[in-house]
């Protein structure tokens, strides 16, 4: 069985920072592309940032310059450091890992995961 746990989220007034973690779990042989994604209120769920196992990275470009993205491929996890926070980052977080490679029920599997998302609010 694999897990994406999250952590970090909370409340915090604009320009403020948080920093979100994601830690994969399980009999893992490797994650290709780490990221991670946003839902808000009657909204559907948008790409924030990935990074792949060779690090390059892509940005949703409402958070280039202000959000970063980064993973430790030998403990499978993947920050998000969010600076200059807007109103309009307020969202469900969510952790993605994607052809992740792990033994599931004896076998070796290959599949997408999703962590239980972590709340972000940024007051005005």
């Amino acid at each position: 069985q694999v897990q994406l746990v999250e952590s970090g989220g909370g409340l915090v007034q604009a320009g403020g920072s948080l920093r979100l973690s994601c830690a994969a779990s399980g009999r893992i042989f490797k994650i290709d592309t780490m990221g991670w994604y946003r839902q808000a209120p009657g909204k559907q769920r948008e790409l924030v940032a990935t990074i792949d196992n060779t690090g390059r990275t892509d940005y949703t470009d409402s958070v280039k310059g202000r959000f970063t993205i980064s993973r430790d491929n030998g403990k499978n996890t993947v920050d998000l450091q969010c600076n200059g926070l807007k109103p309009e980052d307020t969202a469900v977080y969510f952790c993605n890992a994607q052809r992740v490679v792990a033994i599931i029920s004896s076998e070796i599997r290959t599949n997408d995961y999703w962590g239980q998302g972590t709340q972000v609010t940024v007051s005005s």
